[in-house]
């Protein structure tokens, strides 16, 4: 792999890194476990491993946007996650930062087919 792809690659990383909660609440509005936001996650283009969405998800559990319960009714106990108010707050004023964040992006690097400085 050359130097120029090794750099996008850690730079995309961050950039995923960024947007994965916003990604990861979105899916919450419904309870969820671990591995089924993992799929739905990955049915919707976002590569996630689970040695990365389980420590977000107990991060945003000790912050109060989550909360979760055990279900022990099936041969495997699974931990669901959901939304709480504070939760559906948090994911709705997050969402409109990126709204604008999308905006001004779409500014800077202008979508018209021109060069990188906006020339068609």
């Amino acid at each position: 792999m050359s130097d120029t792809n090794e750099l996008v690659n850690k730079l995309m990383q961050e950039v995923r890194r960024g947007t994965i909660t916003i990604g990861v609440l979105s899916l919450l509005k419904e309870p969820q476990y671990g591995y089924s936001l993992v799929t739905m996650l990955k049915d919707k283009g976002v590569e996630v491993e689970p040695g990365t969405l389980y420590p977000l998800l107990r991060r945003l559990e000790k912050q109060g946007i989550l909360e979760s319960e055990w279900d022990t009714n099936e041969s495997r106990p699974r931990k669901y996650y959901f939304l709480n108010t504070k939760g559906e707050e948090v994911y709705n004023m997050l969402c409109e930062e990126w709204k604008k964040i999308v905006t001004s992006m779409e500014g800077l690097i202008g979508y018209g087919g021109g060069d990188r400085n906006g020339n068609d």
